[in-house]
């Protein structure tokens, strides 16, 4: 017999219970299932990074706990799991929110058809973006390329946001007797010593994450538009992690802004438009699907990029002898995380001094990062390399040194990660090989044993850089 008064919610990346368009609209009929399903089949390439992994588990800890412990895990084909659980729950009803990933929008559009085959109804929800990609277009009908009139006009023209959700007050979660997995039996979890290294940087869950928006709201908004550029201070809102997995959703992030201090305008503008750059790479990858592969730039696509091994492993270790560079690729390892200036910095230094291949560099962040989002890294990457939508051009080579003391002039950042290098004066912090022997000696510092030499030259490597891009031109 059909049960009428429940509904399957099937939890993807959007792993809170407050604004939950989902979740919401499925206790109002009644009785919810709450259901992960881990999907082993169909993400192919696009399989989650070990660091998003590490974040995913404890994500799914703190879901349960919201829960009352009634989450029931699965890990295999979303779509023979979907139905062996209609058929053991007795229902016809399936809502989930949507996901934008390529992939993702396959898989559910099969899915959907083969439910409804069934009779089963389902219904999908905008649960993770402000604007969807198909409700931001030109006048023409066409998707943007260029940023500043996609949020301009698109976006601030559109209709404003939907206001945040309230939880669902007092929702009955149903006492299922279906056994699933225990989300340690799912094995998202790495070895221990690098799992321990990321959560000791971090709080996971969607009260973790509603503490984060409270307290960048109180404590970074005030003066990021400047202090943004400047990897010491606590002006970014470290928030990506969280809206990937959607623990907390961008409609309640932009109106905690929206509603914050009238005085602190320009710098709730600024933050607002970086909002708009995840909406934009959302809709760059849903009206581009190979954005992650293929240069959105055709004419990159006989662009010469050099296979070095030796550099790539220099450039993953923060090995390169340039510590602004090596500073941000061992925050990284140690904390799956990097400063958004860095990740220019070190993006900059990867496909125009060394010459890499972009999509190497998006690889090692998508295995990395807690926050790789299949959007904002491919977007990133093609916009750091030039060949992207709105990219800043290729001749713009991020000099590491004087990034590095423009940004990190006192060295507080580059020394947390290089403390080989606590001793060095900060004259001689960003260049060391420039320090005289006596000054390396002091510092305990032995160029090449302690601390390696630079690996490129900086000038040499860009003359070659823009001499390759000429002659893509020609």
């Amino acid at each position: 017999m059909i049960s009428k008064n429940l509904t399957i919610h099937w939890f993807r990346q959007d792993l809170r219970i407050s604004d939950n368009p989902a979740l919401i609209n499925a206790a109002e009929l009644g009785e919810v299932l709450p259901v992960y399903i881990f999907d082993t089949v169909n993400s192919g390439k696009h399989s989650i990074g070990a660091a998003q992994k590490i974040w995913l588990h404890y994500s799914l800890e703190a879901l349960d706990k919201s829960l009352g412990g009634k989450l029931l895990v699965y890990s295999g084909d979303p779509l023979d799991i979907l139905l062996k659980l209609i058929a053991g729950s007795e229902t016809n009803r399936v809502f989930w929110n949507r996901c934008y990933e390529p992939w993702q929008i396959s898989r559910d559009k099969n899915i959907k058809a083969e439910l409804n085959k069934k009779n089963i109804e389902v219904e999908s929800y905008n649960g993770s973006l402000l604007w969807e990609p198909w409700e931001v277009l030109k006048q023409d009908g066409s998707p943007y390329k260029v940023f500043t009139p996609f949020f301009r006009r698109g976006c601030l023209s559109a209709k404003e946001p939907r206001l945040p959700l309230d939880a669902p007050v007092n929702f009955s979660i149903n006492d299922s007797k279906l056994s699933g997995l225990a989300i340690d039996e799912l094995k998202l979890l790495p070895n221990k010593k690098w799992e321990k290294k990321i959560t000791k940087k971090w709080k996971i869950g969607e009260n973790a994450a509603k503490l984060k928006v409270t307290d960048f709201i109180a404590n970074g908004l005030r003066d990021y538009k400047d202090g943004r550029n400047y990897p010491s201070q606590k002006n970014v809102s470290r928030l990506s992690p969280h809206l990937h997995w959607g623990e907390v959703s961008p409609n309640q992030v932009w109106y905690s802004a929206v509603d914050s201090d009238p005085g602190l305008s320009r710098n709730t503008d600024h933050f607002l438009s970086e909002l708009g750059w995840r909406e934009f790479s959302n809709s760059l990858l849903y009206f581009f699907p190979d954005l992650p592969s293929k240069n959105l730039q055709s004419r990159f696509d006989n662009f010469e990029w050099i296979e070095d091994p030796k550099l790539l492993e220099a450039w993953q270790s923060g090995s390169t002898g340039f510590p602004i560079v090596d500073a941000g690729m061992r925050e990284l390892w140690n904390t799956g995380y990097m400063h958004n200036r860095v990740r220019m910095i070190v993006g900059s230094f990867l496909v125009k001094n060394l010459r890499l291949d972009w999509r190497k560099g998006a690889n090692w962040f998508w295995d990395c990062l807690v926050d790789a989002d299949l959007a904002n890294n491919s977007a990133g990457w093609q916009w750091i390399a030039g060949c992207g939508a709105d990219a800043a051009p290729y001749f713009r080579v991020f000099n590491p040194i004087l990034q590095g003391e423009k940004f990190d002039k006192e060295g507080h950042y580059t020394k947390t990660y290089l403390p080989e290098l606590t001793n060095l004066p900060n004259k001689y912090l960003h260049a060391p090989w420039m320090a005289p022997e006596l000054i390396l000696e002091q510092a305990g510092i032995k160029l090449g044993k302690t601390y390696p030499k630079p690996i490129v030259d900086l000038k040499l490597s860009r003359e070659r850089a823009l001499e390759a891009f000429a002659n893509l031109k020609n």
